[in-house]
């Protein structure tokens, strides 16, 4: 399907990593498959009675030629409504802050008017990244989700000493603690990541694999994967992020992730949630990606694959189902 007009709601082009951002690599495939791209940021969204508009540029993007060379080119802006566009993708990064919550609602508008948008906005509404996977208790570490410090105390100990505590609005390894009973920084730490007991933390069993295995980033479309990259920590770093120096690894997919994946497929295609990112250690889900899940040019890397391909027809697809 050839010449739609594609919403991608985005963070600004210039802090785009061309050689690693997943968005770049949809839009350079959208831009080969004859489709005009225009980028929208999604604190301009507005509404003018039951319509959504935004300020929105047309835009290209390429891979530089020389380093520090721009990799994307802006043209007119205009403001415009978004019921106007075939499909809208939602890619800005979190936080899920209060912005992000808006900009969700917003988008429900816009697919109440026939519009394809991927994810879908009430999907990640519902989807808190850590929390979702609370979804599939069969498939998830020993978890403990409180604000209360005795609680978390006593789950240590029952866990043999260790574990990992994450804020379940965090987001890029952002406030990932492995925390052990020896610590003398332990009740430092649980006091800081709870405000003494008024926020809400994520803790979970320590799962030594992530040191042989690493932490794999399952890609799956519509339900189904798609590839797989594992990412492992430095000797120095308990978290496998590649931006603070995680190494990448390649992944054959198994019987491991494809039971994880026919498990959470089902749920994942009955909430819109159509492009997801699973964090998988060992046997277990850890997280799911739902904001703006990264890893393709990763994962293309390694494989000599093009994953954004599939992932643009999809789209096609979507878009022919609603225009039916």
């Amino acid at each position: 399907m050839a010449g739609l007009r594609l919403a991608i709601i985005v963070d600004p082009l210039p802090r785009m990593l061309p050689d690693k951002d997943t968005t770049f690599i949809l839009m350079l495939e959208a831009q080969r498959r004859g489709h005009t791209l225009f980028a929208i940021d999604h604190r301009d969204l507005f509404t003018k009675g039951p319509d959504v508009h935004a300020m929105a540029r047309r835009a290209e993007v390429h891979r530089p030629a020389t380093p520090g060379e721009p990799h994307w080119t802006h043209f007119e802006s205009s403001v415009v409504a978004l019921a106007d566009f075939d499909a809208v993708l939602m890619r800005s990064d979190p936080p899920f802050d209060d912005d992000y919550l808006y900009a969700t609602h917003l988008l429900s508008l816009v697919e109440e008017r026939g519009v394809f948008v991927m994810n879908r906005p009430r999907g990640l509404r519902d989807a808190n990244e850590k929390l979702y996977a609370l979804n599939f208790p069969d498939c998830i570490p020993r978890t403990l989700v409180t604000r209360d410090m005795s609680q978390l105390k006593q789950f240590l100990a029952e866990l043999g000493g260790e574990m990992i505590v994450k804020p379940p609005h965090g987001f890029g390894g952002l406030g990932i603690f492995h925390v052990h009973t020896d610590d003398r920084n332990l009740n430092a730490i649980l006091e800081t990541m709870t405000d003494n007991g008024r926020k809400l933390l994520m803790a979970q069993e320590y799962l030594a694999a992530v040191r042989e295995l690493g932490d794999e980033r399952v890609i799956l479309l519509d339900g189904e994967p798609l590839g797989a990259v594992a990412r492992v920590p430095r000797d120095d770093e308990h978290r496998s992020n590649i931006h603070v120096g995680g190494s990448v690894k390649k992944v054959v997919i198994g019987n491991r992730e494809r039971r994880i994946c026919e498990r959470i497929g089902p749920r994942l295609r009955a909430d819109g949630l159509y492009f997801v990112g699973i964090d998988v250690i060992g046997d277990h889900l850890t997280e799911v990606n739902v904001t703006s899940p990264t890893g393709i040019q990763e994962i293309d890397q390694l494989d000599g694959t093009t994953l954004e391909t599939p992932v643009i027809a999809f789209v096609e697809r979507k878009v022919a189902e609603l225009k039916r």
